[in-house]
């Protein structure tokens, strides 16, 4: 992956070498700050929903995608060859339930036995299990927490010393705009999401020295399998709630993944929401 840097003189702005080139494109003009053609991209998750659809974008942008799954395994192999079939050896599917340190750390792993090194992290694994505070039990909270917040934890720490001794790297956190606004019967699943949010500023203060950018991008609701098997009723109420009334695109999503990587050199630290207006900061 490349990227340029930018050093201070007394005259100008000059890129900075240190075997980091800039992106030209074959008619010799300079492209996007980074470029994903030929860069390692872990997507945790990916076996399905928006993940599937990140990887899947970042696939046939020209990066080496690592598909993680946790139980999609077909779908994620799938996915693998035909990205794969896109641009040779294109794609791998490595299963590893990231909510687990230690197969977190195979999956990170295994990324770098098969492609030498990781550019890009995308930290989507996530899941809801929605109760009032009435209901919700210990077990729930935790589980929530520990699949969506800990998680992030867990690759980001396997994956740092590559980062590091890399000088360079982007990792994406896929939160909500829940963990910006709550919403009701989301406890747990709302401060999985803040944390996630906290959890981006923090470590790209730590890990800028190193060039990595962190960021997070906070979706709105999404056109999914599960957003489709809800009653026309409540979906009247949840586009009602909506600015721009409709809900989001997976592929929306995805595109903003793919921004942030491509272009985003100069931003970290930050929540990109993607949310239709339902939530404005």
């Amino acid at each position: 992956m490349r990227f340029t840097h930018y050093v201070h003189n007394e005259h100008s702005l000059e890129p900075k070498a240190q075997g980091i080139s800039l992106a030209v494109s074959s008619s010799g003009r300079e492209k996007g700050v980074g470029s994903l053609e030929g860069a390692v991209a872990v997507v945790t998750g990916a076996g399905r929903g928006l993940g599937y659809t990140i990887a899947e974008e970042l696939g046939f942008g020209g990066a080496k995608v690592v598909v993680n799954y946790a139980r999609s395994r077909e779908l994620a192999e799938e996915l693998a060859e035909k990205l794969s079939e896109n641009g040779g050896e294109q794609a791998v599917a490595i299963g590893a339930d990231v909510s687990d340190p230690g197969q977190a750390q195979q999956l990170i792993e295994e990324t770098i036995g098969t492609y030498g090194r990781i550019d890009v992290l995308v930290n989507n694994a996530g899941i809801v299990i929605d109760r009032t505070l009435k209901k919700l039990t210990p077990e729930e909270w935790d589980t929530v927490v520990q699949v969506d917040l800990n998680s992030c934890f867990y690759t980001v720490k396997a994956a740092l010393p590559h980062f590091m001794e890399q000088e360079s790297g982007k990792i994406i956190n896929i939160s909500s705009f829940v963990g910006q606004a709550g919403n009701f019967g989301q406890t747990n699943y709302a401060a999985a999401k803040a944390g996630m949010i906290g959890f981006t500023k923090a470590a790209a203060i730590e890990m800028a020295r190193y060039n990595v950018n962190v960021n997070a991008i906070a979706p709105g609701f999404l056109e999914t399998d599960m957003y489709n098997s809800v009653p026309p009723e409540v979906q009247e109420k949840i586009l009602s709630r909506i600015p721009l009334r409709r809900v989001g695109q997976p592929r929306e999503i995805a595109r903003a993944v793919r921004y942030l990587i491509e272009d985003g050199d100069y931003i970290t630290g930050e929540t990109l929401s993607v949310n239709g207006g339902i939530y404005m900061d």
